[in-house]
């Protein structure tokens, strides 16, 4: 699953087809990859990642960042100095792309688990790293695909609402005193309740007269921030999933099942004997994983046309640069990187991978195997 977007109120998108203005100018240059953006954008990024890695283990999915990185990195810069619109916009960039690769991570790491590996610190590394440079080698021809061409066709309101938040932090109406706050409320509430046991955690009820079906309710600050974040509409997705797999599958599984005489394939116990944490963990989860997958397969077999058309027309970009067609001096907006860096670099990136000694063999083991690594057929 993918980080979800926010859901603030956005201007309306322009009509389809017409030409976009940005705020500032193509024809102007002020300052935009500046150090002090690049390192303000990975600091918060460092931890935003971290928190969206804690949410997504906790619950399945990650929630952009955007927002609360641009209201930050307007203060912040506010505190050191005047700044551009544009070093903003990086700072929230990278941060966000840290969001995106702790994400793909996260999701990627049950795979690794399921294949056998130990979740070492060099593997994890190394996925993170060819993940991420991955992801920026395939945007290079897709971002005038998505972004430009569908101006006025896709709505991005995540987007939309980042940029309105940095144009109104450029005329000086952005602080971030309401995020300091949030964070001292969430911890205080997260402290008295986890550290000091004032209240249960996971306050919930059996039913057993509905096949012992469970219902908890988890009231923590973390969760009610990705609620606001996302929306009625998506959370009420997630509760519907959640009464689905509590009150339907669970209670209709443990009804079928009842009468085995044996333990299923790949569990010790009888049905009628497991709990609802059992039948969860042993049945629903993998209900939903293949739920997931399938939307995943879904959702990449309808932006093929779009993938395959980016590529298209970012070696049509080649073949006029060679043929002496392109225009020598490009505006500052359509300065992208050239396609053979997407190719050339994904040859050179899947060939490291290749020869790229695993963790599991350069680590001195004194037996003949070692339980870290996957054992050989």
């Amino acid at each position: 699953m993918t980080s979800i977007p926010a859901a603030h109120p956005v201007p309306k998108p322009a009509p389809a087809g017409a030409p976009h203005e940005p705020y500032i100018p193509a024809t102007q240059a002020p300052a935009e990859l500046t150090p002090r953006a690049i390192l303000l954008g990975v600091l918060l990024g460092l931890i935003f990642g971290a928190s969206n890695v804690y949410l997504a283990l906790k619950i399945g999915l990650t929630v952009s960042a955007s927002i609360p990185i641009a209201v930050l990195s307007i203060t912040i810069f506010r505190w050191l100095g005047r700044s551009t619109i544009l070093e903003n916009n990086i700072v929230q960039t990278t941060g966000s792309a840290a969001d995106s690769v702790s994400a793909g991570v996260v999701f990627t790491i049950p795979a690794i688990l399921l294949m056998g590996y130990d979740l070492d610190i060099s593997r994890v590394t190394i996925l993170a790293i060819a993940g991420g440079l991955m992801g920026v080698l395939m945007m290079i021809p897709l971002r005038r695909a998505l972004i430009v061409k569908e101006h006025g066709n896709l709505p991005y309101p995540e987007g939309t609402a980042c940029a309105e938040v940095l144009i109104a932090g450029e005329r000086g109406g952005i602080h971030a005193k309401t995020v300091f706050q949030a964070f001292g409320i969430a911890f205080v509430y997260k402290f008295l309740m986890t550290a000091m046991k004032l209240w249960q955690e996971l306050p919930g009820k059996v039913l057993r007269s509905y096949q012992s079906a469970e219902v908890r309710v988890e009231v923590s600050p973390e969760l009610l921030g990705v609620g606001y974040i996302i929306g009625p509409r998506i959370a009420g997705y997630l509760f519907a999933g959640g009464c689905l797999a509590y009150v339907v599958l669970m209670p209709a599984i443990k009804l079928f099942g009842s009468a085995m005489t044996e333990p299923m394939f790949g569990t010790t116990k009888l049905i009628r004997d497991m709990s609802a944490g059992e039948v969860r963990a042993a049945f629903v989860f993998y209900i939903g994983a293949g739920a997931v997958a399938s939307a995943g397969i879904i959702a990449l077999a309808r932006s093929l046309p779009t993938i395959v058309g980016a590529f298209r027309a970012g070696f049509a970009d080649m073949r006029s640069s060679r043929l002496g067609q392109a225009v020598a001096a490009r505006l500052r907006t359509d300065d992208d990187l050239p396609i053979s860096l997407t190719v050339f670099g994904s040859v050179v990136l899947a060939i490291v991978l290749a020869f790229l000694p695993s963790p599991c063999l350069v680590r001195s083991c004194s037996r003949s195997f070692s339980p870290s690594c996957p054992r050989s057929a």
